[in-house]
């Protein structure tokens, strides 16, 4: 078993984590040893929730091995009833706990409690936290949704949003208002929100939008087979995308929709000049199966972007992605290894980065830019500002998000390819400070740069050139000189070598 500091997806019981955090009225008994709520830290530190998730933890010790770790669980289950009062429980255990298998599921049915008791079965070794998270609200919604009348107006349910999601709650905002100004009222969402009498209305809407396939299919699946409600397969994040969902929702109600576009900024600048500086730009996609074909759709269609490669970390959306890469005629990397997508990307050597917070640290070490697009995220990923990710308004949301890593970074380039210039050099004084200009003064010793192998160093002379080139091709500038050098047997890079490389690698 290989020890890492990061990963895409932890344990399923922390996708039930996402679901029970996400409503109300719902509280979830964990059996997990001591050291299992670090869970906790997700939602209070990182989301900046103003409450700890509703989650009690039987916290076992290892002297309550040789014990009766069973009268613990109910004893727990039981406090937790009386103390929080809510309306249903979920129970289960963590990964650790599953080993000594106390059947939770078993003890709390023995119970007698008042209240809906919901059994999970998350399987902690074989599957990851996005499944824990859509088999947790598939479970809810079979246990809690009961037949319904239709309502009397036009609505839906919108599926999926958890706690943890990215940009779930401005989504959630966002969507409902597009469909409000379609004629169609939001009937429940859940499970961001909902209380397990909601659950109990999800039949009475006339179909279903389903935001997060990740979190949200099996229960959407379970409604259309068992109360016929028919949900959507488009999830629209970007303009395409968005026009599409639209039209699906007329297909679904056979109402004529009308598309009002007045909010979305992004084709203005698609025709302007300045649009021609990320034409072709090369372009490597990374995160959740969703959030991946979107963007990229998004990045070729609408952007006019370049794909060079794509993949996503949650197995359960390998199919799709991989059709979607073949499409592209690229070869789709499913993988929960970020080391595998480093490789990946410092192989490509796109000029931006699509992905998750690894692929941010990887952007980082390799020089390449990134744009966040898909969960995991971190606390930067959550503003205080509205910033959603679906419809029109969230197309103007994208479209910041992914040119500002490249207009920032040519920025960096500019101030880099002129900072030996009179006025710009790091001595230079601030011109709206009343600074003045200083001479900057040359070593006249050069010593060589760091060497980059056990065998190559770069000379200074040839490292200050290099800098010169546009940080979007400079790892690969670098990469092909010295492998120039190596065939050459060369254990150091002058300035003619960079040259002379340079030219090799242009006939």
């Amino acid at each position: 078993m290989k020890l890492t500091v990061w990963t895409y997806e932890g344990p399923p019981h922390v996708g039930a984590m996402r679901v029970a955090t996400a409503m109300k009225g719902l509280h979830y008994v964990l059996h997990a040893p001591q050291g299992d709520t670090y869970a906790d830290l997700l939602f209070t530190m990182i989301e900046r929730r103003n409450h700890r998730p509703p989650v009690t933890y039987t916290t076992f010790q290892a002297r309550d091995l040789g014990t009766d770790t069973a009268s613990l669980f109910k004893t727990s289950c039981q406090d937790a009833v009386d103390r929080f009062k809510p309306e249903a429980i979920i129970v289960g255990a963590s990964c650790t706990a599953e080993l000594i298998q106390d059947d939770p599921a078993g003890l709390s049915e023995i119970m007698g409690l008042t209240i809906p008791v919901i059994p999970l079965e998350l399987p902690s070794y074989s599957r990851k936290e996005n499944f824990g998270a859509d088999e947790t609200f598939y479970q809810i919604v079979k246990a809690l949704s009961k037949p319904q009348e239709r309502t009397a107006r036009l609505t839906c349910n919108i599926l999926g949003p958890t706690a943890l999601g990215f940009r779930a709650r401005d989504d959630v905002e966002e969507i409902t208002g597009l469909l409000s100004d379609l004629g169609v009222d939001v009937n429940v969402v859940a499970p961001l929100g909902a209380t397990p009498s909601d659950i109990a209305r999800l039949p009475a809407a006339h179909f279903n939008v389903l935001l997060s396939p990740e979190t949200g299919e099996a229960a959407a699946r379970w409604l259309e087979k068992n109360h016929n409600q028919p949900f959507t397969k488009i999830v629209p994040i970007g303009v395409g995308a968005t026009r599409d969902f639209i039209a699906e929702i007329g297909t679904i109600t056979g109402q004529k929709m009308k598309i009002d576009e007045s909010r979305l900024r992004m084709p203005w600048w698609s025709r302007s000049v300045d649009s021609t500086y990320l034409t072709g730009k090369r372009v490597f996609i990374f995160g959740d199966g969703t959030h991946v074909a979107a963007h990229a759709r998004i990045a070729r269609d609408e952007m006019g972007f370049e794909v060079v490669g794509i993949g996503c970390y949650n197995r359960e959306m390998a199919r799709p992605v991989r059709a979607l890469a073949k499409s592209y005629g690229l070869e789709a990397l499913i993988t929960d290894d970020y080391l595998e997508v480093e490789a990946a990307i410092a192989a490509l050597s796109p000029e931006m980065i699509l992905g998750t917070q690894m692929e941010r640290h990887i952007g980082k070490r390799l020089g390449i830019p990134c744009a966040v697009i898909s969960a995991p995220v971190h606390v930067q990923d959550f503003p205080a500002r509205y910033s959603p990710q679906v419809g029109f308004e969230g197309a103007n949301v994208i479209f910041d998000t992914l040119i500002h890593p490249l207009v920032m970074g040519l920025e960096e380039h500019l101030l880099t390819m002129f900072r030996d210039d009179f006025e710009f050099h790091d001595d230079a004084g601030a011109s709206h400070h009343g600074g003045k200009a200083k001479a900057k003064v040359e070593a006249v010793i050069e010593e060589p740069a760091a060497p980059t192998d056990d065998n190559i160093i770069w000379l200074s002379d040839a490292e200050k050139e290099l800098k010169k080139i546009p940080f979007f091709v400079r790892g690969k500038a670098r990469r092909n000189t010295e492998t120039y050098a190596a065939e050459k047997g060369l254990n150091q890079i002058s300035l003619d070598t960079l040259y002379e490389a340079k030219a090799h690698y242009a006939r």
